[in-house]
């Protein structure tokens, strides 16, 4: 089913459709923080900041389609921390629940050797009850509970905080 999927770095002309899968999100609360649609503009900076051999950014596409991304980022910025990395996994809204999300956490799993990763982690809303049953079907653990420390809208959320060693 897979097969029919290509997954490569990202180029700073794929940046628009990165924002708008990300933007697609935000209204549900489930995913990210952004309260507000972001641009472009907004995740200039964030692009540079990854790389292909330590810190990848890659879409994923579909017939020629960028249809999800991957992104892993440096975790507080402090060299003694190079071996962990965050996740993050964004999916167009019209490839959602086709199982890509599982396929995509596999592919990193996969690609942390390489990149010299030893440590993955996932920062997921409390509420997202989908996002945290799919990373641990992988093996990630809650390694952190932050009770209340986001406002969706009024209402208080939890992060955690998912950790796995590979």
């Amino acid at each position: 089913m897979f097969e029919e999927f290509n997954i490569r770095d990202a180029q700073m002309s794929d940046l628009p459709i990165i924002v708008d899968i990300y933007n697609t999100t935000i209204a549900s609360r489930m995913v990210t923080a952004d309260l507000e649609p972001i641009t472009v503009e907004h995740r200039v900076q964030w692009f540079h900041d990854h790389s292909p051999t330590v810190r990848p950014l890659w879409v994923i596409e579909n017939q020629g389609v960028i249809c999800a991304w991957v992104s892993f980022q440096s975790f507080y910025g402090r060299p003694a921390y190079q071996a962990t990395a965050e996740i993050s996994i964004y999916i167009h809204p019209d490839f959602r629940g086709r199982k890509l999300g599982k396929y995509l956490i596999q592919k990193a799993i996969d690609a942390c050797p390489s990149l010299n990763i030893k440590t993955l982690l996932g920062f997921i809303f409390g509420h997202n009850e989908p996002s945290i049953k799919l990373f641990k079907s992988f093996g990630f653990d809650t390694w952190a509970h932050l009770p209340n420390v986001a406002e969706l809208d009024g209402i208080e959320r939890d992060l955690l905080i998912l950790g796995k060693r590979i």
